[in-house]
């Protein structure tokens, strides 16, 4: 899916002292730009431009950030740390999702920063799912989907905060994105990588198996003819067309690569790793954008 005659070069950002471990781009703003904010085990989250430019860091944790995101219009971040392995914000970032280790999900207003957080609990159940809970996100206004390692992706109606359906995986989900641009969950748990409607419509879910245990996994938002991935077991970042089939494996990283996403714009993706750093490939190599501007590579 390169070029013909270039090479797939990334721009390394480096800053953190331990392993990446979940990387979040905010949505397109209407100047066409966006940031990136990443989390650490080294407990300082990192705020990046679009072209990769280091904006700020947040100071204040005290252990290993799993998990960061940023409202719609990129005023406001939350992260998680120590028990609250997820995180989201509603788009109008009044309130926030979390869920951990505890297996609880939780959700706060913002508005109201003294009140008591209210639990997503299905019927008598004390907890929300039966193992750690490793992904949430937001959907539209009213509604949050969960993951968690016991299997299950669940949607909650979050002015009842009832459940509403779920969808059972064999193995553990090991990431969960929500593609705003391609209105998909994007699931990675044992060999598979699925592509969920992010409100149950009737639509089908889309599932593929790899001969790998992808960590993370995001679609191409413009095209959608792509996805790419990461793996613990290497250090390679790899593209795969919408049927499986492997297309390119993009090496640089020289650790496990935990985390993956696609810009909003499509035009790039990030990945993040065991090494400490994010790369940042382009879509298209060669391509005059951002920090590649006239730095064309010539593959050999």
């Amino acid at each position: 899916m390169a070029a013909q005659g270039i090479k797939a070069t990334p721009l390394v950002a480096p800053g953190h002292t331990r392993p990446v471990t979940h990387l979040s781009f905010s949505s397109l703003q209407d100047d066409g730009t966006y940031v990136l904010i990443s989390s650490c085990k080294d407990g300082n989250p990192m705020l990046r431009d679009w072209t990769g430019d280091w904006i700020g860091t947040f100071m204040g944790h005290k252990g290993a950030v799993w998990s960061s995101k940023v409202s719609p219009d990129t005023a406001r971040a939350a992260s998680g740390s120590a028990d609250f392995t997820a995180v989201a914000l509603s788009p109008s970032a009044g309130h926030l999702l979390t869920g951990g280790q505890e297996k609880i999900v939780r959700m706060f207003d913002l508005h109201r920063p003294d009140a008591e957080a209210v639990s997503l609990l299905e019927g008598s159940a004390t907890t929300s799912h039966d193992g750690t809970v490793k992904s949430v996100v937001w959907v539209g206004e009213h509604t949050g989907v969960t993951a968690g390692e016991d299997g299950l992706v669940k949607w909650w109606d979050l002015r009842s905060r009832s459940l509403t359906t779920n969808i059972n995986f064999p193995n553990p989900i090991s990431s969960m994105e929500f593609s705003v641009q391609t209105n998909r969950l994007v699931v990675t748990s044992g060999k598979t990588v699925s592509f969920i409607p992010a409100l149950p419509n009737g639509s089908s879910t889309h599932s593929l198996t790899l001969n790998y245990a992808p960590s993370s996994a995001s679609i191409l938002p413009t095209l959608q003819d792509r996805f790419v991935t990461g793996s613990t077991t290497d250090e390679w970042v790899r593209i795969h067309d919408v049927t499986g089939e492997e297309r390119e494996v993009l090496k640089g990283h020289h650790g496990p690569v935990h985390c993956v996403e696609f810009s909003p714009d499509g035009e790039m993706f990030a990945s993040g790793s065991e090494d400490g750093t994010i790369r940042l490939w382009q879509t298209t190599p060669g391509k005059s954008y951002g920090l590649w501007q006239g730095t064309k590579t010539n593959g050999s």
